[in-house]
């Protein structure tokens, strides 16, 4: 069992056989992650944790306010619709998009954002910016920010009104103020996790909570809980590295964890040494 902060008690683990778990999401009772190394995506659809192999990749998810299911389809450079087998069309972001897509969250009207991280850190690529792009509902996408340094996990928080992003090899997390028409301005920085958690964190996937953003922060081998007053907890995931992470309506925390065998997660997806799992924190009272 992982140790767990004030409140939750220690990690479960939840789901084995993943390479690299990405994009975990919580809908309908069921958890959806998303393995790119892998070559497809996991869900616990009907209490079995299944595996569906997939011809294109996704990386981030999102249900749209209508239940449907969207997918960061990342070297296509499109948002897909989950059709029960892969991902069909719904947006196409090659006339935006520089590099492979990443996360992906929604707002309350449909519309979509999405991390394009700028160039393939795991294939040795050269490093470039990456950009937020907005996807609005009827599928059009424009830039909504540019010179992102390596942008991973993405959240809105303050009921609706802000996006925070992961700025990975800057080691923050970086806020912009949504305008009514999904513009993004105000670019300001959200927390500075080399001070507030560890001198070695660098985030990846993220997520909102009541409180603040929950942060997975790899190298360190922690989830901090950060809010705008700094860092509210933490919890440790041992040798394991934490990729991301989301939470459910009953508030139970479920963090996909990456074995690498010491090195980074990057070297173990280059050397296809990685293996990862899912581990879930269930709020104190809830057994």
């Amino acid at each position: 069992m992982r140790p767990a902060e004030p409140g939750r008690h220690a990690a479960s683990r939840y789901g084995d056989g993943l390479t690299l778990g990405e994009g975990p999401r919580w809908d309908g009772g069921a958890l959806w992650v998303s393995d790119p190394q892998k070559g497809g995506i996991w869900t616990d659809s009907g209490g079995t944790w299944a595996f569906t192999p997939l011809a294109a990749q996704s990386n981030g998810l999102w249900f749209l306010p209508d239940g449907r299911l969207v997918g960061a389809v990342m070297r296509e450079k499109r948002v897909g619709l989950w059709d029960g087998a892969g991902f069909g069309p719904y947006a196409d972001l090659s006339a935006v998009a520089v590099g492979p897509l990443g996360d992906m969250v929604g707002d309350r009207h449909g519309g979509l954002y999405v991390d394009d991280v700028g160039y393939a850190a795991h294939l040795g690529e050269r490093p470039r910016p990456g950009r937020l792009i907005h996807v609005a509902p009827d599928g059009r996408a424009t830039v909504a920010a540019d010179e992102v340094d390596f942008p991973n996990g993405l959240a809105i928080i303050d009921d609706g009104r802000t996006l925070v992003v992961a700025e990975t090899w800057a080691q923050r997390l970086t806020a912009f103020t949504i305008g009514t028409d999904g513009r993004l301005a105000d670019r300001r920085l959200f927390a500075d996790l080399a001070a507030v958690v560890h001198p070695e964190a660098r985030p990846d996937g993220i997520c909102a909570a009541a409180d603040g953003v929950w942060v997975c922060t790899l190298t360190a081998h922690t989830v901090a809980l950060v809010s705008h007053s700094g860092l509210s907890a933490r919890i440790g995931t041992g040798d394991g590295q934490p990729v991301a992470c989301c939470l459910d309506t009953a508030g139970r925390l479920f963090v996909t964890v990456a074995e690498t065998g010491g090195g980074t997660v990057l070297e173990a997806v280059a050397g296809k040494t990685l293996t990862s799992h899912v581990d879930v924190y269930e709020p104190a009272g809830t057994r």
